[in-house]
């Protein structure tokens, strides 16, 4: 082995340069070689789903299907301070959280509504 490596460091630049492509070039070839090996024992073994869900388009299912779309829905809550809003869905937002630990209640940011107090009176 050193014998080798006393060799290269005598080599000139452009011979170290051309061995350096010929070694990336063999490199590249082995390495596809063993990726296409690979995809197909994964194709055998799984059926060939993950070879599909790697091309499939972002809205498509493995199925094939497209993804449903489903519609906009509107903000139900707003945040009167800084006009955040949220639509009632998912994880409660943290300034929501924040007001409802505070002693608020949830009815008191809803949007489209007179606000509670308002509504005794009427």
């Amino acid at each position: 082995m050193a014998a080798k490596k006393l060799e290269l460091e005598a080599m000139s630049l452009d011979d170290l340069w051309s061995l350096h492509e010929e070694i990336s070039g063999i490199l590249s070839d082995r390495i596809k070689a063993e990726k296409n090996e690979l995809e197909k024992r994964l194709a055998a073994l799984g059926g060939g789903m993950a070879v599909l869900a790697d091309s499939s388009p972002a809205g498509a299912s493995s199925t094939g299907k497209p993804r449903r779309k489903y519609p906009r829905v509107l903000p139900k809550y707003r945040n009167p301070q800084t006009a955040e809003t949220w639509s009632g869905r998912g994880k409660r937002p943290r300034w929501l959280v924040a007001a409802m630990k505070s002693g608020r209640r949830i009815e008191e940011f809803r949007i489209g509504e007179a606000s509670p107090k308002l509504r005794q009176r009427a």
